[in-house]
């Protein structure tokens, strides 16, 4: 079952940034996959790896951890 926005938002918190929205036209490919709205959270204390969230509309695409050098990985789905 993917998660909705919402759930999502309360999991993880506010984004620290915002690409694009749920309601822009315009797609962008990244780690393979086609979105329209990323958020992105700058590191935690003692990592240097970003998490991004895509989404394509209201679609959940995946959340990936983004290391300095551009490599990214899937993440799992939090647990609450």
């Amino acid at each position: 079952m993917t998660p909705q926005r919402a759930e999502l938002w309360e999991r993880l918190g506010a984004p620290t940034d915002q690409v694009g929205s749920v309601n822009d036209p315009r797609t962008q490919e990244e780690f393979g996959v086609k979105w329209n709205e990323k958020w992105v959270y700058v590191p935690e204390h003692g990592s240097s790896e970003q998490r991004v969230v895509l989404w394509n509309r209201y679609d959940f695409l995946g959340i990936f951890r983004v290391a300095p050098d551009g490599t990214a990985t899937p993440e799992p789905l939090p647990e609450d």
